[in-house]
């Protein structure tokens, strides 16, 4: 895939909406993929198998590796064990890095990288820190009465303590497999919390710093079974050949109200807002927005072919009939943190079950501003955009908590320029 032909074309004006183009010409090629695929797990051969017939993917680009079928692996165990051969397969078979520019996880591959284990040292320490976290929290409480300038300094005190455990724990470096593997072309890169990704729209143009240069599109095939896999598939091909019909809906929390002095939850509410405003442009589909604190009740959202919303944590809401081949994703913390237990009511692992043909979420807190943005995605999407190019330009950090499901090469539109 040629992004930076993408890029130089991500806006279009369409009437009086800027909205973000993914022409034809840059669209990722079936002989750029490569898959991946765990020996442990057989039915994900079988599935990869089935893909590339599907999909016309040369059989050649395929990496099996062998490692846990859990969905947690260790840093050490992902660093030996999928990892290194894929880096092994790309250094042999694509030297100039001109060949293959996405990697699609197969059924079987774990999701989510787990912290290294501490040394003893870093226990002590970690227990010294949630005493001293202790003692500033009891200071604050009696803080009432004090300066204001004694009780920020308490607050201070507070975060920077936070911020040390978070360091000694080693917690900012879990990560999706998916968001670590992007970089599997970079030869060192720092653990510790995100990475900006040089693809984002929001970056574009502009000089940001630790941005790595050698990163590849991710996407997964995967789901609560293997049934999953091989439904997302035929769901997302019949779409393409059928079109993608039904309805679209945007889940706010408030009305938009214009203005610029805004929080970070109302920049991403309006966001959804103008994800919505594309979509109603674009003339696709009908849109449906609820702007109540509430969100969509069961059986309030029939014929879903489109969805972004928020926030329900863990406890998926069963509003939805999802149209063969829909998209869409919720915004909350870990909502794909796993996508195999059954009792779980995460929205990845419920979605996917019910039928949608594509989702994203994080594997645990991912913070809001590292959600991939709405008004970009979709509007790729609606302009021709492949699933795996709508995420790329929207998601704004890798070594980091996405996972995007679905089939890479999914597109559910044609370019607005190719006509409706």
């Amino acid at each position: 895939m040629c992004y930076g032909r993408f890029l130089t074309a991500l806006y279009l004006v369409v009437g009086t909406l800027l909205v973000p183009a993914c022409p034809a010409g840059a669209a990722v090629r079936p002989d750029q993929l490569v898959l991946v695929v765990n020996r442990a797990v057989p039915e994900g051969s079988s599935i990869a198998r089935y893909y590339m017939d599907k999909r016309r993917v040369p059989r050649q680009n395929m990496i099996v590796v062998e490692t846990t079928t859990k969905e947690d692996v260790g840093r050490e165990d992902y660093d030996r064990e999928i990892a290194a051969p894929v880096r092994s397969f790309l250094l042999k078979n694509d030297p100039t890095m001109s060949r293959f520019s996405c990697l699609v996880l197969i059924y079987g591959i774990p999701l989510r990288i787990s912290p290294p284990l501490l040394e003893p040292f870093d226990r002590i320490r970690l227990r010294e820190l949630h005493m001293q976290l202790a003692r500033l929290k009891e200071r604050e409480q009696a803080a009432t009465g004090r300066s204001p300038r004694e009780i920020k300094e308490i607050k201070d005190d507070i975060a920077r303590t936070e911020n040390e455990i978070s360091r000694v724990s080693k917690a900012r470096q879990v990560a999706s497999v998916d968001s670590e593997l992007a970089l599997v072309r970079e030869d060192t890169y720092p653990l510790e919390g995100w990475l900006p990704n040089r693809y984002y729209a929001g970056f574009r143009g502009k000089k940001v710093a630790g941005m790595p240069l050698k990163v590849m599109a991710i996407c997964r095939l995967d789901g609560p079974a293997a049934a999953s896999v091989y439904r997302i598939i035929d769901d997302s091909l019949f779409a393409e050949v059928h079109g993608l019909t039904g309805k679209a809906y945007f889940d706010a929390r408030w009305p938009d109200k214009g203005g610029k002095d805004l929080s970070a939850y109302q920049v991403y509410d309006r966001a959804i807002h103008s994800a919505a405003a594309i979509v109603k442009k674009s003339g696709r589909m009908p849109v449906v927005v609820d702007e109540r604190d509430a969100l969509f009740g069961p059986g309030e959202a029939p014929d879903a072919a489109l969805y972004c919303g928020w926030y329900s944590l863990a406890k998926y809401i069963d509003a939805f009939t999802w149209a063969r081949g829909s998209v869409g994703f919720h915004v909350a913390s870990a909502e794909c943190r796993t996508i195999r237990e059954s009792a779980s009511t995460v929205w990845c692992r419920q979605m996917l079950d019910k039928g949608i043909a594509a989702t994203i979420g994080p594997v645990s807190e991912p913070y809001l501003q590292s959600f991939p943005s709405p008004e970009v995605f979709f509007g790729c999407l609606l302009n021709g955009g492949t699933l795996v190019e709508s995420y790329t330009v929207s998601n704004p950090f890798w070594s980091w908590q996405m996972v995007l499901i679905g089939d890479p090469l999914y597109r559910p539109f044609r370019p607005f320029l190719a006509g409706r």
